[in-house]
């Protein structure tokens, strides 16, 4: 190989790298409600705030999947990070609350997510 095309391949894997390092780097940001989906989707009008607070830390408790609802009435789907669970068991404890949580979205099937990395 030449020398200017060497470099040229050295070039390039070090950008790729560089710019896979950024792209894995920057965090989702999402505010909105926590809720427990499984009142939530059944029940959207009256299965939200802190009226409903007391069911949802019931249901929370109990291993129900948890939500966040956006402003914009956005879904999501907030799941445990294997390697970093403390977040999302914090979150647990933050039903009817309005909090700002960051991690990566992901989306199957139709179904939107958030595998939480923290809470703001």
């Amino acid at each position: 190989m030449s020398m200017p095309r060497a470099a040229m391949v050295l070039l390039l894997a070090g950008g790729m790298l560089l710019w896979g390092r950024a792209d894995a780097a920057a965090a989702d940001s999402l505010t909105g409600e926590v809720v427990d989906l499984a009142c939530y989707i059944p029940h959207p009008t009256t299965s939200h705030g802190t009226g409903h607070r007391k069911c949802a830390d019931t249901c929370l408790k109990k291993g129900m999947p948890m939500g966040l609802v956006t402003d914009d009435k956005q879904v999501y789907l907030l799941l445990e990070d294997h390697d970093n669970p403390k977040p999302y068991a914090q979150l647990r404890e933050k039903a009817a609350e309005t909090v700002t949580v960051e991690g990566t979205k992901v989306a199957q099937g139709g179904v939107q997510g958030l595998v939480v990395d923290a809470i703001k």
